[in-house]
């Protein structure tokens, strides 16, 4: 092969920083700057900039006339798909599946121990050298909703597991088995959240989830519930749901907000019973290392001529 049909790839990664990728790539190093790394007609396999937003992510795409996979290294593609209508039929989508899991899993877990066990309160309470004890919500015997059973949803369940919740419910898109229980569809939302003492969001943005969560659904959730949310912002209403806080019916820990990030001003920073962190789920120190092992996978396969994985969608 000579060295004009390598195909290029962009990494936000430097190769050399990655074990196992092949050989017969040329990589190109973009991690979202002004500047491109090489012509973005050449490239063939475009990894997206984890965390550079919208713009950055398509600012490219219209000028990859030969690119064959976008990659992102998010689990959800929301962020790429505004601009796959400047790409040519063929092309693969594929999501970070595997990278986010374990990460997004535990900060939703422990936001819902510190809202239920009142940190945000003994935080506050500690800047002015208070001492506020009482009793507190626990997670034992509180019945749990999530909604968007993926990959992600499933680790949540897992690390639930231990926590002797009262029962733990199940909806996505579809309805299946699991070896945990079955998992029913959004249809069945309107019978199962009265029942929910605590609702955690994991499922992807797109159309059918776009405001999943208005006025309807928070007002079916009983009083003093909480509504988990680790998907993405604009799966919530944030009126609505400000609403509920507002009246002192609802509580909600949120890693993402809509909009996002959220501006200064903004009432829901100072809403009471809600705790928001800056959409953090899948940035810690296990994010590296299982990124890079996604794509030294994914290009392997790419440059064998082997079907890539976490295909979400083919252009057309």
């Amino acid at each position: 092969m000579t060295s004009t049909q390598t195909p290029d790839v962009w990494l936000p990664i430097p190769a050399d920083e990655i074990d196992g990728l092949p050989e017969g790539l040329n990589y190109r190093f973009w991690d979202g700057e002004q500047d491109y790394p090489a012509d973005p007609a050449q490239c063939a396999f475009y990894v997206v900039p984890y965390m550079k937003g919208v713009k950055t992510a398509i600012r490219p795409l219209a000028g990859m006339e030969a690119v064959q996979v976008v990659q992102t290294l998010s689990a959800g593609t929301d962020h790429v798909q505004p601009g796959l209508d400047q790409l040519h039929s063929g092309v693969r989508l594929c999501n970070a599946k595997g990278v986010h899991e374990a990460s997004t899993a535990e900060l939703a877990l422990a936001l819902i121990l510190a809202s239920l066990r009142g940190f945000p309160g003994f935080v506050h309470g500690q800047d002015k050298e208070e001492w506020r004890s009482g009793f507190y919500p626990a997670l034992a015997d509180k019945s749990v909703l999530i909604v968007g059973y993926g990959s992600i949803g499933a680790a949540i369940e897992d690390r639930l597991a231990p926590f002797e919740c009262a029962r733990v419910a199940r909806v996505a898109r579809s309805a299946r088995a699991t070896a945990r229980g079955p998992v029913q569809t959004l249809d069945d939302l309107p019978a199962l959240l009265p029942e929910a003492d605590i609702v955690v969001l994991s499922t992807p943005l797109n159309a059918s989830t776009q405001g999943l969560v208005g006025a309807d659904f928070l007002a079916a959730m009983p009083d003093g519930a909480l509504l988990v949310n680790v998907a993405r912002g604009g799966v919530v209403d944030t009126k609505a749901l400000l609403s509920e806080l507002e009246s002192g019916r609802l509580r909600a820990a949120l890693d993402v907000t809509d909009p996002e990030p959220l501006p200064a001003g903004h009432p829901l920073w100072h809403a009471p019973n809600v705790l928001i962190t800056p959409h953090v789920g899948g940035s810690t120190s296990a994010f590296l290392p299982r990124a890079k092992r996604l794509l030294a996978d994914q290009l392997t396969r790419f440059a064998a001529g082997e079907p890539v994985r976490n295909v979400v969608l083919t252009t057309g």
